[in-house]
């Protein structure tokens, strides 16, 4: 490709190797999840979702499990002050839930921030500022102490109009674009917050590290935030999140090594909604967590169901290869896959085993609300026997012989491929009628007598080519 020479790094190194998270294998316990649908998800649809809309939005996050849910930038939209106002003054935020709402470090935001949440039980109050060079450099034209007094005014703003306001709250900073930060400066930024709101275990803090613009190979940010994690004060009493992007494809992989590196708390959407190329998607880190044993308290028992709500209500399509919830996920087409997948749910049903180890299926569709009939296999031209045997078997309670698969699953694959289409199982079926049922030709069945006393002594008439012939026989059973 050409201008190649104009891409550099963006990102910055710590400066000590951070490199302990090498030594954990996989994730053992689920992390805190903050759900961004309704601020991040929503500010990135085409069209922003209506207060009816959120408020669905809202119910359906917490019927899922979420307890933390970012419901949007009160004073930055008449709509998102509304529907904090709505969620207050209709009590229809659980006990058990704390909302989140965001807020840029100046004044006449953080105050209105504050009068939209009058009589909340519960909340975090998200203070951000932009730390990195781009962000400096091109868009603020501040020097470093700059940015920092902008994070610090907005820190002791944020104590201010909490200690006037009624309600419970917790604080947030996030260092936007961090991971366009240099590590030295986004550790001295953080702790001068944390100076300014003196954690302790009655005032906890979260700090939130968002890979903003994602600029590196995983294995950098579990570095950055190991870093962070060993050098932040008051570690004790502060929860380290992650907020990553998938502009590098990478957004899963970050979050899970940044679990590994230390942080506590993820923020996500569901189905990776978001600007650009989206934010991490919690659906897939969830049951990435679920198919290693470990459960992440979060409910996809039904994933069909909510995706069909997230569609209506976002105008978003979950694409038909998205893990878990794409439609074509736990389907294959491949005759070999289905011969596997066939053979491996048969031997499932003769033997006892506690763990899921199906070929080609990560974790039991049932376990997320899918079918086994209709959604494993799947047959087109590039079907093989087994699978069409498979289909036939599990629709029709037709258990072909092997032979009769083969020549069978021939006859299916033409069709599909005269087609060039998909065959449902009520059109293979019917081709299964078209060449084995009530077939007359050359051949045709006529009558039989069977003597039960006599060796089961049995006479059959068939009409061949228009001939009537008897074929007689004996054996232990007619």
């Amino acid at each position: 490709m050409k201008n190649v020479e104009k891409y550099t790094r963006g990102y910055f190194m710590p400066p000590v190797k951070c490199m302990k998270w090498m030594d954990k294998e996989y994730i053992t316990e689920a992390p805190i999840w903050c759900s961004v649908d309704l601020r991040d998800g929503n500010q990135a649809l085409v069209v922003p979702m209506s207060l009816e809309q959120k408020l669905e939005y809202f119910q359906l996050l917490v019927e899922i499990g979420f307890k933390e849910i970012e419901v949007g930038f009160p004073a930055a939209s008449e709509t998102e002050y509304a529907f904090l106002r709505t969620l207050i003054e209709q009590d229809l935020i659980p006990d058990d839930v704390t909302i989140q709402v965001l807020t840029q470090s100046r004044d006449h935001i953080i105050r209105k921030t504050f009068e939209s949440l009058v009589g909340v039980k519960n909340a975090v109050v998200h203070l951000y500022n932009s730390t990195s060079v781009a962000q400096r450099e091109q868009v603020f034209k501040k020097s470093k102490e700059e940015i920092i007094e902008i994070a610090v005014n907005g820190a002791k703003l944020l104590k201010k109009y909490a200690a006037e306001t009624e309600g419970n709250f917790k604080f947030q900073y996030s260092p936007e674009s961090f991971t366009g930060t240099e590590m030295e400066f986004a550790l001295e930024i953080c702790n001068r917050v944390l100076d300014e709101w003196q954690p302790s275990p009655d005032n906890p803090v979260i700090i939130n590290l968002p890979a903003t613009v994602s600029h590196s190979m995983p294995h950098v940010y579990a570095s950055q935030i190991e870093y962070m994690s060993d050098h932040l004060k008051y570690r004790e009493h502060i929860t380290v999140s992650v907020h990553p992007h998938n502009d590098r494809g990478t957004g899963v992989a970050d979050a899970e090594l940044g679990l590994l590196a230390g942080a506590d708390r993820i923020e996500g959407t569901l189905f990776g909604n978001g600007e650009r190329t989206g934010n991490v998607d919690i659906v897939t880190l969830a049951l990435n967590m679920f198919s290693h044993g470990v459960d992440p308290k979060l409910n996809f028992e039904n994933l069909p169901g909510i995706a069909r709500v997230y569609e209506r209500l976002t105008g978003m399509e979950v694409d038909e290869r998205h893990p878990y919830g794409g439609e074509l996920v736990f389907t294959a087409f491949s005759g070999s896959h289905q011969d596997a997948i066939a053979k491996g749910m048969k031997w499932r049903e003769g033997n006892e085993n506690q763990y899921w180890n199906v070929p080609y299926l990560l974790i039991d569709p049932l376990d997320i609300g899918r079918e086994y009939e209709g959604d494993i296999i799947r047959i087109n031209s590039q079907s093989g026997k087994g699978g069409i045997g498979y289909v036939l078997q599990q629709t029709y309670s037709l258990d072909l012989p092997q032979e009769m698969r083969e020549s069978f699953g021939y006859s299916v694959k033409n069709v599909s491929d005269q087609l060039h289409k998909e065959l449902m199982p009520n059109e293979i079926y019917d081709i299964f009628v078209k060449e084995y049922v009530n077939i007359n030709e050359p051949i045709e069945f006529m009558t039989y007598k069977s003597n039960p006393q006599d060796q089961y002594r049995t006479i059959v008439s068939v009409q061949i080519k228009n001939e009537i012939q008897q074929f007689e026989g004996t054996g232990n059973g007619s």
